[in-house]
């Protein structure tokens, strides 16, 4: 079974050709994606429950009675779960709570010059949505990424949506976080009902989570709604990119490359060494492993592989570079001295060490994150952290010393940028002081 495309020699191809190797899929939202989603989120905005219950039908074929998950459903959930699983749940809570709790930030009070005092408090977002995948299998572990870092920043209201019929493991876990306002429904409709609420959903200030291009074309679309909501970031298809030398397990690297590849048809893998050795075997060993091995999803690994490419370089500098310069969602660095790798990158989600760190460990319970910029974002967003569940408010205070002795200043800036009112707020100030004199 042939379905790797043949390995590059980088060096070898033209800059042209470099560039279109570490082209995504396309991103650009297909019109009728836009103008589906378009419809769906003007018909949730006018008619609401009834809308969000005709979508659920047409695209879940599930017929919804309510909206709202039962709190008494919540509460039972657990009779479902085995204690292996439980145990795991709280095995992953314990790390990734032990990671982001390290995360907040204080408030700063600084006294900037006599008289001038400025500060930073930090407040959580008051009403957060997380939406949390079906597809396949529904991503509970995305729950964990959400709820843990929205609960340590303090914020009072969350909402969860998951496409019906929602999962017992997702249930569960909403009632670990004592999270009540649990709704069966998915894709564009969810993230409308979170966006403008309705009667039975709870409207929400920043909605969370990946989804499919429907629920990623909603976010976009509801973001740029006036007073509306705001979003996490838009994602795009999963991605890792592998760095690896001769020293490399390539056993361990094609178990990478293919668990990377079951997150979906549009995923992409790379393996970017300067050991052409290496390379060789793990080609072998990818096709070895899809005619030995019985995936439920190997049509969906195989479009993903037919995406993905092994490049050889003459240097691992060379390796660096074209990982900088595609900026994975995620890397593992799996060479020699992988720290020494690891000073020179610049652009990447998440980063995995060495032989025994597989991107499994972040997706699960690690404790690190696992909702990551893709698309190349990595060159400027993070991924999430307890910050974006909060929000920065500055504050200043002057005493009379501070302004008289800053009046100057701001009477010089304001009427070189001709913002003569501006001007008048301290001017007047100092006709009141002069008269007190």
């Amino acid at each position: 079974m042939k379905v790797l495309n043949k390995i590059i020699f980088w060096n070898d191809l033209s800059s042209v050709d470099q560039e279109r190797i570490l082209q995504r899929s396309v991103f650009n939202t297909r019109k009728d994606i836009e103008k589906n989603v378009s419809k769906i989120i003007t018909d949730v905005f006018s008619k609401k429950d009834k809308a969000v219950k005709y979508y659920t039908s047409l695209f879940d074929k599930f017929s919804l009675k309510k909206i709202k998950i039962s709190q008494k459903k919540i509460f039972q959930s657990e009779n479902f779960i085995d204690q292996k699983f439980k145990k795991a749940i709280f095995h992953a809570i314990k790390n990734i709570s032990n990671f982001h709790s390290q995360q907040k930030i204080n408030d700063l009070n600084v006294n900037i010059c006599p008289g001038i005092r400025c500060e930073q408090i930090i407040k959580p977002i008051d009403s957060v949505g997380l939406y949390i995948p079906g597809g396949l299998s529904p991503l509970f572990s995305t729950l964990l990424m959400l709820a843990i870092p929205a609960k340590i920043s303090g914020c009072k209201n969350i909402s969860i949506c998951s496409p019906p019929p929602i999962s017992k493991k997702i249930l569960y876990i909403a009632k670990i976080f004592k999270i009540y306002d649990v709704y069966q429904i998915g894709g564009a409709q969810a993230i409308s009902a979170l966006a403008f609420g309705t009667e039975s959903v709870n409207k929400v200030n920043k909605i969370f989570g990946p989804g499919n291009e429907y629920v990623t074309e909603a976010k976009r679309q509801v973001s740029s709604f006036f007073n509306t909501v705001s979003i996490d970031m838009l994602a795009g298809p999963s991605e890792l990119l592998v760095i690896a030398d001769s020293f490399a397990n390539s056993d361990f690297i094609v178990a990478d490359l293919l668990s990377q590849t079951e997150h979906g048809k549009n995923s992409q893998v790379f393996l970017v060494t300067n050991s052409q050795s290496l390379a060789l075997h793990v080609k072998e060993k990818i096709e070895i492993y899809l005619n030995k091995k019985k995936y439920d999803n190997l049509s969906m690994i195989i479009q993903s592989l037919k995406k993905s490419y092994i490049i050889v370089t003459k240097t691992l500098n060379e390796c660096v570079n074209i990982s900088n310069k595609y900026a994975p969602e995620h890397l593992i660095i799996h060479t020699k001295n992988y720290r020494e790798i690891l000073k020179d990158i610049v652009n990447a989600g998440s980063v995995f060490l060495g032989p025994w760190s597989p991107e499994t460990a972040g997706d699960y319970a690690s404790g690190t994150n696992h909702v990551l910029p893709t698309y190349g974002f990595s060159k400027s967003c993070s991924g999430i952290s307890v910050s974006d569940f909060s929000k920065k408010i500055s504050v200043q205070e002057l005493t009379k010393k501070g302004f008289l002795n800053l009046s100057q200043t701001l009477q010089k800036l304001s009427l070189e940028e001709k913002m003569l009112a501006h001007k008048n707020a301290v001017d007047i100030r100092l006709s009141f002081l002069k008269e007190q004199i």
